[in-house]
């Protein structure tokens, strides 16, 4: 187990916080990336089926799916991958975090540890991920879950040089806990959720070394912004959840999805915010397993 996170194992209370945290591995896995490999975190459980593959939001980890994880797992292989730059995943000051770097670090994953189609999870900024490596390695992808997904951001990388430092103050700011505990009370539909524990969830990844460093890289670089026409490209049979009361991401970008992608399916998980995966786990994986029980035909 990293040692970071080892470390902080007794100060959890809540018994799925634990469990997943004492279920997390490590590999170190070749990239085209760096000639070092990469350190990377990600849980995995479960036997049968297309495996389950489940990618994090921005500036999280796999704790995320603390509660969906093991629901699925009990039914089907899952994996959930800390995605590179992102938590418990090893950082390099020297490498960029963009969405190619992200993209093809999840394919030498892909092409390590699990070498068959996936069905690929994404949540808020993970989902932007899920689509975009989709499209570039459609091999690797049976079917797509994006529940509460980014994708339709505007923005561009930010190549002004005295802009950069407002950069690294915003990165700063975000790392204080009153800030990530605001975030965290907007994210749930119901309060009680943004509890001590998930905030500890949330924050623990921040120990890990250059992570000031990979989060004003990926801001710098613009991150998934403009990624319409991309969505337009999706084929793969496409499931879409989001929470009724999303208050991170709204709900306005749910009908662009649908004009983007015609053949999704999208179903909204009431008492929900921006996170159903942890306030409705059971109904989420319901819908997930349903999902992947479908026949998994693509558009040409």
């Amino acid at each position: 187990m990293n040692p970071i996170v080892a470390s902080e194992l007794n100060t959890f209370t809540e018994e799925t916080s634990i469990r997943t945290i004492q279920a997390l591995q490590e590999e170190a896995i070749a990239t085209p990336l760096s000639p070092e490999p990469i350190v990377t975190s990600y849980l995995h459980q479960g036997n049968g089926g297309t495996p389950i593959v489940l990618l994090p939001g921005f500036d999280s980890s796999v704790l995320e799916f603390r509660r969906l994880y093991p629901l699925l797992a009990d039914r089907q292989e899952t994996w959930a991958i800390d995605l590179f730059g992102f938590g418990f995943t090893e950082r390099r000051p020297n490498l960029p975090v963009n969405p190619e770097a992200i993209k093809v670090h999840l394919h030498s994953v892909w092409q390590t540890l699990i070498q068959e189609p996936v069905i690929l999870v994404g949540v808020s900024m993970g989902g932007a991920t899920a689509i975009d490596f989709s499209l570039s390695y459609p091999e690797a992808v049976e079917q797509l879950v994006l529940i509460d997904s980014a994708g339709f951001a505007n923005g561009q990388a930010i190549t002004a040089q005295w802009l950069k430092p407002l950069v690294y103050g915003a990165a700063k700011f975000l790392r204080q806990s009153w800030v990530r505990q605001s975030v965290a009370v907007q994210a749930y539909y119901d309060r009680k959720w943004a509890s001590v524990d998930a905030r500890l969830c949330g924050a623990l990844h921040l120990k890990m070394p250059y992570w000031t460093e990979a989060m004003v890289s990926f801001t710098l670089s613009g991150g998934y912004n403009n990624m319409a026409d991309k969505v337009r490209k999706v084929t793969h049979p496409t499931l879409i959840l989001w929470g009724e009361g999303d208050r991170i991401l709204g709900t306005a970008d749910v009908p662009k999805f649908q004009n983007a992608i015609p053949h999704a399916k999208v179903i909204w998980i009431e008492q929900s915010g921006h996170t159903p995966h942890l306030e409705q786990p059971q109904k989420t994986a319901q819908l997930i397993l349903e999902h992947c029980s479908q026949p998994s035909l693509r558009l040409r």
